[in-house]
């Protein structure tokens, strides 16, 4: 269901991603079991298209374990 991420252009798959994200714990709190599976399907499809094509993306420091510890 849905379009393949493959062929979504980079704006498409963020606008995507962000949606699936504010969706999550109504979702996770009130979908259906079958709606919750999909939800979670779809953000994996999602998220492994982003990470295949950001492979480099711009990490923060704060969110290392090292950057936790200096917190």
């Amino acid at each position: 269901m849905g379009i393949d991420p493959r062929d979504l252009d980079d704006d498409d798959l963020l606008r995507e991603l962000r949606q699936l994200h504010a969706t999550r714990t109504d979702t996770l709190l009130h979908g259906s079991d079958d709606a919750l599976a999909r939800h979670t399907s779809r953000t994996n499809e999602l998220e492994s298209e982003y990470l295949r094509r950001c492979p480099e993306r711009d990490v923060d420091p704060g969110r290392l374990r090292e950057g936790a510890r200096q917190r």
